[in-house]
């Protein structure tokens, strides 16, 4: 057995039937930072949320921020932090416009995630209907998904950061649009998602969710927020071989 091997049957042992939870799934909704692919690496966050804060200090702003939001190397904290203290207002605007920017420009080397061009492929295939529900801009996720050829898989359902980012992704709203849109029924739809936020959201829907976590540190937050070890995975292959040998 290789090292390779191994790991996919620890993988699949984690994913609680998984042949059953693919033959049941219908209705797909994907976030895009993780699942689909790695648009932010470690340090590229870093630099971004550091870059945010300079930008609201230069704004005079900067000491709307409390500790912890000026912690995490997160580029979507400051945001919705922004967007929760000041809704509607020009140094809103003006963070959202640049955020946009850097994942316009962070799309051209995001590295796909593993096994997730094929799982859309075939998922669709079979005649599932997706959907991409995240606090990235539907900008950016639109030129990832052009660049790849797998716009089509998705759109119109493309529910990336709106204009308003009070709106941001994982609010429970976000995937209700991508559902209603869909007219999905709740029991045959699968949000795959990568932070606590998206499975709140799932959970918030009644639907099924399954994590994704490349890194330790991802699969931990996601389990101290309640999810099953069952329910979390660090690789989309399981869901793809299982939904190669139902068709």
């Amino acid at each position: 057995m290789t090292a390779g091997t191994g790991k996919t049957l620890v993988v699949t042992s984690r994913i609680e039937n998984v042949r059953e939870l693919v033959a049941r799934t219908r209705y797909v909704v994907l976030g895009f930072d993780g699942p689909i692919c790695q648009l932010f690496s470690g340090p590229s966050a870093t630099a971004v949320a550091r870059a945010q804060r300079d930008r609201l200090t230069e704004a005079g702003l900067g000491a709307m921020l409390t500790d912890e939001e000026r912690g995490p190397a997160d580029p979507y904290r400051v945001l919705t932090a922004m967007a929760g203290r000041h809704p509607g207002s020009e140094a809103l605007a003006r963070l959202d416009a640049w955020l946009t920017r850097a994942e316009l420009e962070a799309v051209r080397t995001a590295m796909p995630t593993a096994y997730a061009d094929p799982l859309i492929h075939t998922w669709a295939a079979v005649g599932a209907r997706l959907a991409v529900a995240t606090g990235t801009s539907a900008r950016a996720v639109t030129s990832y998904l052009d660049a790849r050829g797998l716009t089509p898989r998705f759109a119109p359902y493309i529910f990336g950061r709106a204009p308003d980012p009070g709106t941001l992704t994982p609010r429970p709203a976000a995937l209700s649009l991508a559902l209603g849109a869909m007219e999905a029924a709740p029991d045959a739809s699968l949000m795959i998602g990568g932070t606590p936020a998206d499975h709140a959201a799932a959970h918030h829907a009644g639907v099924r969710f399954l994590g994704y976590a490349r890194h330790p540190a991802r699969a931990r937050a996601l389990r101290e927020a309640g999810v099953p070890d069952r329910c979390v995975t660090d690789s989309l292959e399981p869901l793809l071989r299982a939904l190669r040998d139902s068709s």
